[in-house]
């Protein structure tokens, strides 16, 4: 949405408040105390190196917000009711994410990247009743995006949409020139504000509980599809605190966002944390999400130091956390590459390391992470909760870890992801411990290793290797290497080189192992 459009209207951040941001329990409050403690001072920048090319003040964020917010409950929005935006970095993110949040509407947040069939798997999931659209993305049009991936919106009218693929929507929103009838302009919403006073949004708000659902994250694994993981306002407000002073966020302070806020992490380590502590949050089109990097998996030295930054040096998180609730004193532990050894979990949380009947392994042990406390998910949308939580409260995370027990007391190492372990003749493999002594080899840039369906076997291990450039690819040499560090089972039966461009990356830039397999299959003629 244009700055201009969404200006107009009357002002609410000269309403008194006591409340300091840091007491906030719901997001609407947390936005008025922090308009009032910060007032002028920059909260959100959009920067292209020196150009600044957007930017919002922390009064200004409250005033269209609320604008917005008057708009939605015109519109027929209110508490439960659940609106879609995409939107990259910036300071139009934060405002539709405080305008459906501070009403008590459910804010999901969209992937700029998502491709087309991916959307309407998350519209549909999703059950949202309206969607705002940025219109371009690193000159990517999204309202193109979006008209190719739902033809059926041809010759509707945002406002009334009937669309059998996504049933509760009604109206989508963009701006710029050119817009088809089935998308409307933001001014159905900031003209239709003016029929709601401020005094009523405030009586709204006063009806918003730290218990509401605030947002839905929606989210996905290397081999799963998209699930919403529902929080609360009290949650993320409680969770925002603990990263303040963690992430150090300070007044006027700059804080480069270097994740998507869509996700977890840009929301919970940057965004909301940040305009609690009054810090300007710096936001640019390209993040981490961009790059090359396979999120989640073992990755090259260059790629590790390009991302490795003062402590605390995370552990695991995940959307289902509130992000990262783990960390550790020391950056990596020897043959443990993927995270840091976790000797410190954050407050609210409670940790177990589980075997399959949900008993804590002993030490030396592995065993899942499971994890329970009010940051944690109140449930994932639509899925049964038993699916993944236990029979006394703990969120099932998948990751597989190890109890080691010390001197100085007990550490937790990762070592892979339930779903990722492949049972080769009766034992279980880690693919992260194949790819970390694939990687630790001359030649070797990044390696990524799966199971294909073998009679024998019961999986053929097969390693995709991206050579470093100009190194020859040698499989038989690399596998016979690979037996001088690894058990027999644990060595891969089959190689395959890619070019770091050819291997399947999900849209949140974890490897897609689901479609390596396949490729690998393929390859290897075994489709």
């Amino acid at each position: 949405m244009s700055s201009e459009t969404v200006l107009a209207g009357h002002t609410t951040s000269d309403a008194p408040t006591t409340e300091t941001p840091a007491e906030a329990t719901t997001f609407a409050r947390l936005i008025r105390a922090a308009a009032a403690a910060y007032g002028e001072a920059t909260a959100v920048v959009l920067e292209d190196g020196e150009d600044v090319l957007a930017q919002i003040s922390y009064r200004a964020l409250d005033d269209r917000s609320a604008l917005i917010a008057r708009g939605l409950l015109a519109r027929g929005i209110g508490k439960g009711a659940r609106v879609g935006f995409i939107h990259g970095n910036g300071p139009e993110f934060a405002v539709m994410l405080a305008a459906i949040s501070r009403i008590g509407a459910v804010a999901v947040p969209i992937s700029t990247m998502i491709r087309a069939n991916e959307l309407v798997r998350v519209l549909r999931q999703s059950d949202i009743q309206g969607l705002v659209l940025q219109r371009t993305v690193l000159g990517k049009d999204l309202v193109e995006r979006v008209v190719d991936a739902l033809p059926e919106l041809a010759g509707q009218q945002s406002g009334s949409l009937r669309l059998a693929r996504v049933p509760y929507l009604r109206w989508i929103l963009s701006d710029g020139d050119g817009l088809p009838g089935s998308i409307a302009a933001p001014d159905f919403l900031t003209e239709a504000a003016a029929s709601v006073t401020e005094d009523l949004l405030r009586e709204v708000e006063s009806e918003v509980h730290p218990t509401d659902q605030m947002v839905e994250i929606y989210t996905s694994g290397s081999m799963a599809l998209p699930k919403g993981v529902r929080h609360a306002h009290g949650p993320v407000c409680f969770r925002s605190h603990t990263m303040r002073a963690m992430m150090e966020h300070t007044p006027g302070k700059r804080v480069t966002c270097i994740l998507p806020m869509f996700w977890v992490g840009g929301l919970m380590m940057y965004l909301v944390p940040g305009l609690e502590a009054g810090s300007v949050v710096v936001c640019t089109e390209r993040t981490l999400a961009n790059s090359r990097f396979a999120m989640g998996s073992v990755l090259a030295e260059e790629d590790l130091a390009a991302m490795r930054g003062p402590k605390p040096w995370w552990g695991l998180g995940m959307s289902e956390t509130l992000g990262p609730y783990s960390w550790g004193d020391d950056f990596r532990a020897p043959g443990r590459p993927v995270c840091a050894p976790m000797d410190h979990f954050g407050p609210g949380y409670e940790i177990r390391i589980a075997d399959a009947e949900n008993r804590p392994v002993a030490a030396g042990e592995v065993g899942e992470m499971q994890v329970r406390g009010y940051p944690v998910a109140t449930g994932l949308h639509k899925i049964d909760r038993a699916e993944h939580y236990t029979p006394d409260g703990y969120y099932r995370t998948g990751d597989m870890c190890l109890l080691e027990d010390r001197p100085q007391g007990r550490r937790i190492h990762f070592v892979g992801r339930g779903g990722d372990m492949i049972k080769v003749s009766g034992s279980n493999v880690s693919p992260a411990e194949v790819e970390m002594e694939l990687q630790a080899l001359d030649g070797v840039h990044s390696a990524y290793v799966v199971g294909l369906p073998d009679r024998e076997r019961g999986a053929l291990l097969v390693a995709a290797v991206v050579p470093r450039e100009g190194a020859p690819f040698d499989p038989a040499g690399l596998e016979a290497e690979l037996r001088q560090r690894l058990s027999s089972y644990k060595v891969p039966r089959a190689y395959v080189a890619l070019s770091r461009e050819e291997v399947p990356l999900l849209h949140s830039n974890k490897v897609s192992r689901r479609d390596l397999a396949q490729m690998l299959a393929e390859r290897l003629g075994r489709g």
